[in-house]
């Protein structure tokens, strides 16, 4: 068996047996399949898609070149959250505190950023002294003391995915559900869950725009986790724009500072209340999302949530302080505003485009080797369905750098479309897939 022979085969709409998905998963673990023909499958798979054998085969062949977590000496149920990306989503910071605060376990494995969305562990390395490379040891040292943790993917946990999620970040080889299902559950499922509840974003920021192609990804989700013996739950979710007010990575940890707090953005409030009551009633905490809901809202009102927060950054090598301090953050040197043209209603934004200005900015990667600005940002002053006068501002960039400025500013300023009319309302929340035990 040749990579050169699979990579044609898929090329030309073959399909794979599961021999061979696990020969080239296994060989570009081990190092024997180098990038450049890894990358030419992907994007074979990418142009061609996978079934739903392929799919699943993927999924257990990067599951089984590692290890999975042994929690069953920790008490309680195990149950995670995963989102599918989007810009300014950080909804994982928010809710991981909430249901660890309310009793469960939350051993959350995540990732950096990947195409023009952000990453949980980037944004969580805005926080000086913060330590996503946990070992598995100390992993389940800081669940035992404080129910949550937030790590990386260790030499342990699915090799494979870690390899291939930063190929498919540099390559453009992102936007597939078979590659995006593999990705999520062979990280997902090796962390030791109970259950899993998945945020599955559409609109012009996710990677499924289209809500047909979020509700299949969704599906095919729910029902491997399901096939594994998971209970599990996918929400639809609206990301025609920027989820709360900030993009970026320390701006995005005040953010959910203040969400913490009880204020915020609302529809980050509401997101991350809604997925904290689906994780409380999947993981049995509550007898209903309804009662879920409650314990979440408790859980900010009541402070815990947030000394939950502070109690996981202090265990992780993270500097405590910037929960009563946010200006020990890494933080711009410079702003510029973006300003309306004209007056009129924001009818709809391009999404996408911000996600992609930030990167240029230094807050996201064009290669897998490149680092991260963690203090510039974007900070959205207006919304879908708002009125804006001429001249007013729009969205504030905090920058360090010149280099790519004026484009990134253009991009921002084209990604905004204004008129006499305002738009219909649309739901956050669009559609809610699975939910029952697996």
């Amino acid at each position: 068996m040749r990579a050169v022979d699979l990579i044609r085969k898929k090329r030309d709409a073959g399909k794979h047996s599961r021999e061979e998905i696990d020969f080239l998963v296994s060989g570009y673990t081990r190092g024997d399949i180098p990038d450049y023909q890894m990358a030419a499958w992907l994007m074979a798979a990418l142009l061609r898609g996978l079934n739903h054998a392929e799919i699943s085969a993927l999924t257990e062949a990067m599951l089984d070149s590692g290890a999975v977590v042994d929690l069953s000496s920790l008490p309680g149920r195990k149950v995670d959250k995963h989102s599918t990306g989007g810009v300014g989503d950080k909804t994982s910071l928010i809710l991981a505190p909430i249901v660890a605060a309310g009793g469960l376990t939350v051993p959350m494995i995540s990732g950096r950023g990947l195409g023009h969305t952000g990453g949980t562990l980037d944004k969580l390395e805005s926080i000086p002294g913060f330590n996503t490379s946990l070992s598995l040891e100390a992993f389940r040292r800081v669940l035992g003391e404080c129910g949550m943790a937030l790590i990386g993917q260790t030499a342990e946990i699915a090799p494979a995915d870690k390899k291939i999620y930063a190929l498919r970040d540099s390559t453009s080889t992102v936007e597939n559900i078979g590659l995006i299902c593999a990705s999520i559950m062979s990280k997902k499922l090796a962390e030791g869950i109970d259950a899993l509840v998945l945020d599955v974003k559409t609109g012009s920021g996710a990677f499924m725009q289209k809500e047909e192609d979020a509700v299949q990804l969704a599906e095919v989700m729910v029902e491997t986790a399901q096939r594994m013996g998971k209970k599990s739950v996918a929400l639809i979710t609206d990301m025609n724009q920027p989820l709360g007010r900030m993009a970026g990575h320390s701006n995005e940890i005040v953010e959910c500072i203040e969400v913490l707090r009880g204020t915020g953005p609302k529809d980050l409030r509401d997101l991350s209340v809604e997925l904290s009551a689906w994780m409380f009633f999947l993981g049995e905490r509550s007898a209903s999302v309804e009662q879920g809901r409650h314990l979440a809202e408790k859980m900010i009102n009541s402070g815990q949530a947030l000394e939950t927060f502070r109690k996981v950054i202090e265990l992780q090598g993270g500097d405590p302080r910037i929960i009563d301090n946010t200006s020990l953050l890494p933080a711009a040197r410079s702003q510029i505003s973006v300003v309306s043209p004209h007056s009129g209603y924001i009818r709809d934004t391009n999404c996408m485009q911000f996600g992609i200005a930030l990167a240029m900015l230094g807050g996201g990667r064009e290669k897998k080797e490149d680092g991260i600005d963690h203090g510039v940002g974007l900070e959205f002053h207006k919304r879908i369905g708002d009125h804006v006068a001429s001249d007013e501002t729009l969205v504030t960039v905090h920058y360090n750098s010149e280099a790519k400025l004026k484009e990134a500013t253009a991009l921002i300023a084209a990604s905004f479309e204004i008129g006499e009319q305002a738009p219909p309302s649309g739901p956050l929340i669009r559609l809610i897939i699975g939910g029952l035990p697996g």
